[in-house]
């Protein structure tokens, strides 16, 4: 199986600027895109990187400072990956990709995802289905198995709905996965306690080592705060 891991190269999680510089928002966005990477290579797959420009690891990150430990073999992680480079929006390089390829049976995984773990991604890519997929909270689409080439993809939106009308008007059986750790995408500073409530690798390691911690939001929920 083709797996591609969308990952904006150039400014990853704008919408994390409230709570993290550019800087850290670059490392952060590297630590959870190895999650995603290793928990791939555990279960045997070689994932390609779908990048806005070339993934440069050793670039400055913060003002010439090295990169911290959660992320510092970053290079060798990433580096033996084959790189697919489109600067297109991501419905349009993702379809590309899709196109690009004979394979048999492709998936798209985010990057963001940072509780992936190998359990989860194998349970995925075990439903059955032309189209299986994984949905976001807030109904977007997390992860997706394409088994049929006359699927395509579009992320504009609730794209989860999106996807199941696509295959529906296409004649293509749907499967769906409900997976706690596959619908957790981190966009918001309140993803940030999911990361170390339920992660176990580099992202919640970086997020440790940056001063955060779980803190009493009121109303009964968490929220974070950094010390």
């Amino acid at each position: 199986m083709r797996v591609l891991v969308p990952y904006a190269t150039l400014d990853p999680k704008s919408r994390l600027s409230s709570a993290l510089t550019a800087g850290e928002r670059r490392e952060f966005a590297l630590a959870m895109l190895c999650d995603v990477v290793e928990a791939l290579r555990t279960l045997g797959h070689d994932p390609e990187p779908l990048v806005t420009e070339p993934l440069d690891v050793g670039r400055d990150v913060d003002s010439g400072q090295s990169l911290p430990a959660a992320v510092e073999d970053a290079e060798d992680v990433l580096g033996p990956l084959t790189q697919v480079v489109d600067e297109r929006p991501l419905s349009a390089a993702v379809n590309a990709a899709l196109d690009d390829t004979d394979a048999a049976e492709q998936a798209v995984v985010m990057a963001d995802l940072a509780l992936a773990t190998p359990t989860a991604l194998r349970r995925l890519f075990g439903v059955g289905g032309d189209v299986v997929i994984a949905p976001g909270r807030g109904g977007g689409t997390n992860a997706v198995v394409v088994r049929d080439p006359d699927f395509s993809v579009d992320y504009h939106g609730a794209s989860y709905r999106d996807h199941r009308r696509i295959a529906e008007q296409r004649g293509l059986s749907v499967g769906v996965l409900d997976s706690m750790r596959l619908a957790t995408d981190v966009d918001e500073p309140s993803d940030l306690a999911e990361v170390l409530l339920h992660g176990d690798g580099r992202a919640r390691a970086w997020l440790v080592d940056a001063g955060f911690e779980i803190a009493d939001a009121g109303d009964g929920r968490i929220g974070v705060e950094r010390a």
